[in-house]
């Protein structure tokens, strides 16, 4: 304040005191609000990377940076391709349209997830360390094998829809935070292809646990991943076909909604429309398999 007081009295005679531009309205003396926010996050990624925390504080942490993004996504993103499909052009306080927003955006995130994937893999093998592992196919023993086999019969074949994707079968929908697999299989009777895709319900765990086992005295703790279990009995969902390749994928949709109070009933809105509206936005982000 000072300064710019001194500043004012030294113009010349006679100039309009509005004309000397303000020092305190230049956007270089901003930072965009959805970069402060990703940078937050960051710090909760940070956390799950601080060594002085309990092992499984850490994966929580991580979990809660993961899950802060996919709002994140759904909601803040979300509304900026809606500004950049108006064609709104209005910048925000730092001097960014929405469009140059959502590539500093991308390019932050696309970092941070580079992270905290390879954090994941850093704090898997710690798990593993101490007894508690994510099992692949090869590592499973032939009584694993059979457990799984009446696992999945019981409680995850009743719930799963195999789906067809071809001209006949159009593309099904996947709501917000839907998970999914995606197969390639060839008949064995005549190598005919097909593309498949299996919804997984969004109750079923992301995570199946196996029989425990003694390792050097401890009991270890074992799981497999849903995506892992389908691939071994693909052939109970697809008799006579063979996988020749599985990936699985999740989508986020557009969840943000805005609500007119006035002369409605907000309970009966939120339940008739939004809610409704909410799972079937637009596509915002897709997370594909390696």
């Amino acid at each position: 304040m000072a300064t710019r007081m001194k500043s004012n009295r030294s113009k010349p005679a006679g100039r309009p005191a509005d004309s000397v531009t303000d020092p305190f309205a230049t956007p270089d003396r901003f930072y965009n609000r959805e970069l402060s926010w990703l940078q937050f996050n960051r710090r909760v990624y940070e956390e799950a990377a601080n060594e002085r925390h309990p092992l499984l504080e850490r994966v929580r942490f991580l979990s809660i940076s993961a899950s802060n993004l996919d709002e994140f996504y759904m909601v803040r993103v979300a509304g900026l391709y809606e500004q950049v499909a108006a064609a709104v052009a209005v910048r925000s306080a730092d001097g960014l349209t929405p469009a140059e927003q959502l590539v500093r955006i991308n390019e932050m995130v696309g970092t941070l997830t580079s992270d905290q994937q390879s954090l994941w893999r850093a704090l898997r093998a710690k798990l593993a360390e101490t007894g508690l592992t994510i099992v692949e196919p090869a590592e499973l023993s032939a009584e694993d094998r059979r457990f799984l086999e009446a696992h999945f019969m019981a409680e995850v074949f009743p719930l799963l829809t195999p789906l067809a994707v071809d001209p006949a079968h159009p593309f099904p929908f996947i709501p917000s935070l839907g998970f999914a697999v995606v197969l390639d299989l060839v008949r064995r009777e005549d190598g005919r292809m097909m593309h498949a895709l299996l919804p997984i319900p969004q109750p079923t765990p992301r995570f199946v646990q196996l029989p425990r086992t003694n390792e050097g005295g401890r009991a270890a703790q074992r799981f497999i991943r849903i995506e892992v279990l389908l691939s071994l009995f693909v052939g109970r969902l697809f008799p006579g076909f063979t996988a020749r390749g599985l990936g699985a994928f999740r989508v986020l949709r557009d969840s943000d909604f805005e609500i007119q109070e006035e002369g409605e009933d907000l309970m009966r809105t939120v339940e008739a429309s939004a809610l409704d509206r909410r799972r079937r936005g637009d596509v915002i982000r897709i997370e594909l398999d390696s």
